[in-house]
């Protein structure tokens, strides 16, 4: 169990939930808890095998606190909504910002800050480790350093400069990413997609489906849209906000990840299969693989910079999201992106 921003996680298999009086009772083989429920106005979150009595539903509904449930992995399942007075607004705050193109770029550049400062820290941490590679990779830092600079400026650069911005820093990026690589193991031939046409980027997109897949789960628990996105424009199909909010936690939690496998020799060319357009698939073990890695990477605990508190590290999408939400909502001034220090 966690709480956090006026928000519970229930992360333990096996807990029970259940009403008692005004509060939350959690049972689980450890004991009881007891939570008031006027304090949980952030709702309930629920991770895999964790059982809602039907008279907690019904109190929590009534009190207006969500419960969003989740498998244990994080993939959204279902919301039980906390009454008609709560997240419609939250949505139509959402929305009407999003068509606002001045609105849309003051947020659009706050994830972008945190993008590129996230970039900006491994590369600078791979010189550090690397020295042969020092100079491709601190140039590649400096010149995210000068896009940061220009993307916090006041006001901030339009949508569409903000977007140029955006691609040349990851292509920056991605040109000495090679660099962060052990020479002797997998090639780095440069960003490819849709599809990847080597076991690098193939491994690259797998981590990005998994963080979207948080990313869209923590804006759900929320209150909020995923397919409404801000820097990312609205598709059909594409949760363009959840886009938006993994463009901040990509380095640190997917693109970190990949260079650990890589280097560790964890996943290797005999972990793809080629089809007949050179694209490559993940075999069913690596995937299992990956996922195990996965899990394990978002367990590494965290200190989170806007309330210096510890938390593990796969909760970052929800406490960014739930910072999200309170800045629409008009509680905090401004959004806080996550930048790892």
């Amino acid at each position: 169990m966690l709480t956090r921003l006026n928000t519970l996680y229930v992360l333990t298999q096996g807990t029970y939930l259940s009403k008692e009086g005004e509060c939350v009772q959690l049972r689980t083989e450890a004991g009881k808890k007891l939570l008031p429920i006027h304090l949980l106005g952030g709702g309930i979150v629920t991770f895999g095998n964790v059982i809602v009595t039907p008279f907690l539903m019904g109190h929590c509904v009534r009190n207006h606190v969500p419960i969003t449930c989740l498998t244990e992995h994080g993939a959204f399942l279902a919301q039980i909504g906390g009454g008609p007075g709560g997240n419609v607004f939250l949505r139509r705050r959402q929305h009407t910002l999003s068509a606002d193109p001045e609105a849309s770029a003051r947020l659009a550049s706050r994830f972008l800050a945190g993008k590129l400062a996230n970039t900006r820290a491994i590369l600078r941490r791979g010189a550090r480790e690397r020295p042969e590679a020092a100079r491709p990779l601190n140039d590649a830092a400096d010149l995210i350093t000068h896009h940061l600079r220009a993307i916090t400026a006041q006001p901030p650069p339009p949508l569409e400069t903000l977007r140029g911005i955006e691609g040349d820093a990851a292509a920056r990026a991605f040109a000495v990413f090679r660099h962060l690589l052990t020479p002797s193991g997998i090639p780095f031939p440069g960003r490819v997609r849709r599809p990847p046409t080597d076991p690098a980027n193939a491994l690259l997109s797998f981590l990005y489906t998994l963080l979207a897949h948080d990313c869209a789960a923590a804006l759900i628990a929320a209150g909020l849209d995923p397919q409404i996105g801000l820097l990312h424009r609205d598709r059909p199909g594409r949760p363009s906000l959840a886009l938006d909010l993994m463009e901040e936690l990509r380095p640190l939690l997917a693109d970190r990840l990949a260079i650990a496998l890589l280097n560790r020799k964890q996943i290797t060319p005999k972990d793809f299969t080629v089809d007949p357009t050179h694209a490559h698939r993940l075999t069913d073990d690596a995937r299992k693989t990956i996922l195990t890695a996965w899990q394990e990477r978002k367990k590494t605990p965290i200190t989170h910079p806007y309330d210096k508190e510890t938390q593990p590290l796969g909760l970052i999408p929800f406490t960014q999201a739930t910072l999200l939400a309170r800045h629409l909502r008009g509680d905090l001034e401004d959004y806080p992106p996550f930048i790892w220090r």
